[in-house]
């Protein structure tokens, strides 16, 4: 998200006294004279492994292609195949084509791809590279190879697997077949593991066995409050009411019915709610958003897969597991939190939006509950007490004030590096152009056979000559592209009045004549207190210090 210029858009409030706020004591910002015209940053070197790191991939690679005990058992995984836009029915497609069966004939050596039967196989990855360095754009295929299956349909497959030999990154042995549920199907065969296990036991305390589950009977259930509806905040909602706890979920926004319209109210008539907005309300800041689902902490994981295997099953499309780069959109995340709101209230989760947690309950040195008041309530005059076992604060980048109000109780805070920026826009079909030269026809604004183009770029930029930096001295730091939204908007995301910030969303089809992205750079400890900004909190007051200081560069 960037923050710019405060002054562009001029904006009506519904409440006669503006100004936010906060009963905690805030630290007042250097005068504007005082700060430097050139922030500097230590360079991003990337992702580096140690020594021990390697040794332990290097042995799991060993292992992989020496360890295949049974080559006829369990799956065996093709990887990076490689078919052409032309043999290629397209982006929605995610089944087995003859042009993809062609591919598997040449990496299992079989001679004739026709005689492969399509359903031994099935497709786990699929995504469209159409880098310059290669002779074609090609859509890049990850396929799971079922041995028994495939020799009960064609036998005179057996010679080829027979002389398969694994190779790291391309042709993998798993030898027993991979299932990953949902969250709330591993949670409820977690439930009857541990149901068989205490029905044999003779039963436990506070559970009843019936039948290889177990049921909660104790006299109190906990009592759990969690703060925030965002994504971390309604996955642990539904966790922890799978496991019988009493959740209430507290949501300083509205549900996305109101939300929706008090967010056309914002792009229409330039009326802020500050409770209810691109960034406070049911779903979190991401669900008038893009909807990218990207992670960097291993695409195939179980765990990655359990996560997206729920969003599936509260309504999102299935080929968001199959997709390279899946996206939801804004028009499938509203009715997908409508499914999973209903869903926990049928599990007798208390859901209350529209209310903010202004502070925590301490006895003790123990939290036991959260003082609330509604949250359009600016002044915090009707607060009142709800009594809890346990508090997870699930608040997002937003919500400063629950931030400086951790700080008063003096609980622990780390500030974290994060990025500042600003957002460009461009025509999309110039993308289209530049990333896929005459292939851009084949587009057509999100319906054609090839996704919308997107992009992502970074450099190293030096403050004295802009040459590529030395490690030496921090005289340089690195600028990046940052959520490229193909085919969508740039959306208003202030929840401050005195602020304009900024993101970028598209819907499904991504089909906007504009494509959209941050360009940012990252700032550090080292920024924030270059700029006389201590403390925990010191990222929020360089927050706040950058968009008065952005206003001193334009005219």
């Amino acid at each position: 998200m960037s923050v710019l210029r405060p002054n562009l858009l001029p904006l009506s409030l519904p409440y006669p006294n503006s100004t936010s706020i906060l009963p905690y004591p805030t630290r007042r910002l250097p005068h504007l004279q005082t700060l430097p015209k050139i922030l500097c940053a230590a360079k991003r070197t990337g992702k580096q492994r140690y020594p021990s790191e390697k040794k332990k991939l290097k042995l799991k690679h060993k292992e992989a292609l020496t360890d295949v005990k049974n080559k006829f058992d369990g799956i065996w995984r093709l990887s990076k195949l490689a078919v052409s836009v032309q043999n290629d029915p397209g982006k929605d497609f995610l089944g087995v084509s003859d042009g993809l069966l062609q591919e598997i004939a040449k990496a299992i050596k079989f001679p004739v791809a026709s005689m492969l039967p399509p359903e031994a196989f099935s497709v786990i990855r699929k995504s469209f590279d159409a880098r310059k360095m290669l002779k074609e754009a090609k859509f890049v295929y990850t396929v799971d190879m079922d041995v028994s299956e495939l020799i009960n349909l064609e036998p005179r497959t057996i010679d080829f697997i027979s002389d398969l030999e694994p190779r790291v990154g391309l042709i993998e042995h798993m030898p027993l077949e991979r299932v990953s549920g949902d969250i709330i199907s591993i949670i409820q065969d977690c439930k009857k593991v541990e149901g068989e296990r205490l029905l044999k036991e003779g039963g436990a305390n506070g559970y009843s066995c019936n039948a290889g589950t177990y049921k909660y009977t104790g006299s109190r259930k906990p009592k759990i409050a969690v703060v925030g509806s965002g994504p971390s905040g309604l996955f642990a909602s539904l966790v922890l009411a799978e496991l019988g706890a009493d959740v209430t979920l507290i949501e300083r926004g509205q549900p996305v019915e109101q939300r929706g319209r008090d967010i056309g109210a914002l792009m229409v008539r330039r009326v802020l709610e500050l409770e209810s907005n691109f960034c406070f309300g049911e779903g979190g800041a991401g669900t008038w958003s893009d909807g990218k689902l990207v992670t960097r902490i291993g695409r195939n994981s179980d765990s990655v897969l359990a996560v997206m295997k729920t969003l599936v099953h509260f309504g999102a499309p299935g080929n968001i597991l199959i997709d390279g780069k899946p996206h939801l959109g804004t028009d499938r995340l509203v009715p997908l939190l409508r499914n999973l709101r209903q869903n926990l209230q049928g599990q007798g989760v208390s859901i209350k939006f529209g209310t903010r947690v202004d502070d925590l309950i301490i006895e003790d040195g123990h939290v036991v509950g959260v003082k609330v008041s509604d949250s359009r309530d600016q002044q915090k005059l009707d607060c009142h007490k709800l009594g809890f076992d346990a508090v997870i604060l699930a608040v997002g980048h937003s919500a400063r004030d629950i931030y400086h109000m951790l700080l008063s109780h003096d609980i622990d805070l780390i500030p974290k590096d994060f990025a500042v920026g600003l957002r460009i826009e461009h025509p999309q079909e110039l993308i289209n152009s530049v990333q896929y030269s005459s292939l851009s026809t084949e587009v057509h604004r999100g319906r054609g056979k090839i996704p919308v183009a997107d992009y992502k770029v970074a450099s190293y930029v030096s403050r004295e000559d802009g040459k590529t930096p030395s490690s030496s001295g921090p005289t340089s730091r690195s600028c990046y592209s940052f959520c490229m939204c193909p085919g969508g908007q740039v959306v208003l995301t202030s929840t401050d009045p005195s602020e304009l910030c900024i993101n970028g969303m598209s819907f499904s089809r991504r089909a906007s004549k504009w494509a959209n992205a941050a360009l940012v750079v990252t700032v550090s400890t080292k920024d924030f207190n270059s700029l006389d900004f201590h403390g925990p909190l010191a990222g929020i007051d360089f927050q706040v210090g950058f968009l008065l200081l952005f206003t001193l560069f334009l005219p």
